[in-house]
């Protein structure tokens, strides 16, 4: 799909919604709300052990898993891995130096896309020391009917997603048996994707998540209040974004309760700079990386450096309330 199609779809279905802040009026931040499954507990730090994250670079292993929810949701995922030694066909995971096991970081590609576009990143995600499993979604990817609605079934299908790849883990035989940390979990996404992510801490709470990190995202209105343990947030948004205005994108960040940090890509559009392999990638790569590292492997010297990779070359600046 072209992205000019896409940015039309994206805008419908913001539209549809009656998204407040399309308009460039900023909403008034949701509080969140407690109820008898969804505690609105808050903690200063991310609910993982103070631990150190790897600081090779791993080679990456990448390999499909078929998955369909409720037999009508065709849900393939594209998972890359860190791996020993150098890239090929499913090559044999790595091993970190503490116990063998690596986080898991969810992501959600944007409206007529597909995982494999966003690979530069995300191979940069497993090359550090995680276990990155992106779902194709059956009808927002690119070839698929654009029902740009289903967005809204999105947050339960990554749910599904993760307890699909997360068994993996037990089973036996597999190649990833053994391998995941599946107490230490995140989800991302760009665009609807990033609607996605957002849904799964606000209406679609999935509690297993430590962290998210939202790009170029909004909320589309419904079940705004983020709910349940604090799960640190980090939200990456171009300021001449041309789809989802920044202002949009900034009153969801506002509205997070829990530690957070909001990446402004000075010159950023819609998301242009996860695509190739510039120096705005390369910052929004090392910038998000640090903050997996310290919300999922509660490394706090990867914290410490997350300021000054944002920073970098004067592409971004970071609001910082970590």
């Amino acid at each position: 799909m072209s992205r000019r199609r896409s940015t039309a779809l994206l805008a419908a279905v913001l539209f549809a919604a009656g998204l407040a802040g399309c308009s460039g009026e900023a909403p008034t931040p949701a509080r969140p709300t407690a109820s008898a499954d969804r505690p609105t507990s808050a903690t200063p730090s991310p609910r993982v052990p103070e631990g150190k994250a790897p600081t090779q670079r791993f080679g990456v292993g990448v390999r499909q898993v078929k998955l369909n929810r409720d037999g009508d949701r065709p849900l393939p995922v594209t998972v890359w891995y860190p791996a020993a030694g150098p890239p090929g066909d499913e090559p044999e995971p790595a091993a970190t130096a503490a116990d063998g096991r690596f986080p898991v970081v969810m992501f959600s590609h944007g409206l007529g896309g597909r995982p494999d576009d966003y690979e530069a990143l995300l191979t940069r995600w497993a090359a550090a020391g995680f276990v990155v499993a992106a779902p194709t979604f059956p009808h927002t990817s690119r070839g698929a009917d654009g029902n740009v609605l289903d967005v809204l079934n999105q947050p339960a299908d990554v749910s599904y997603a993760l307890t699909q790849v997360l068994a993996l883990d037990r089973r036996a035989g597999d190649q990833l048996r053994g391998r995941l940390a599946t107490d230490r979990v995140a989800a991302a996404g760009h665009s609807a994707g990033g609607v996605t992510t957002i849904g799964l801490f606000t209406a679609g709470r999935d509690e297993r998540l430590d962290a998210g990190v939202v790009f170029a995202g909004t909320s589309l209105g419904v079940g705004t209040a983020f709910a349940g343990t604090a799960a640190p947030q980090l939200f990456v948004h171009g300021e001449l974004d041309e789809v989802v205005e920044y202002a949009a994108g900034k009153a969801v960040y506002d509205a997070v309760p829990w530690p957070k940090a909001m990446l402004s890509l000075t010159r950023g559009d819609h998301g242009r700079a996860l695509l190739s392999d510039g120096a705005a990638m390369r910052v929004v790569a090392d910038t998000t990386v640090e903050f997996l590292r310290w919300s999922l492997y509660g490394d706090p010297a990867a914290k410490r450096r997350i300021a000054a990779d944002a920073t970098r070359g004067n592409l971004a600046t970071l609001d910082d309330r970590l």
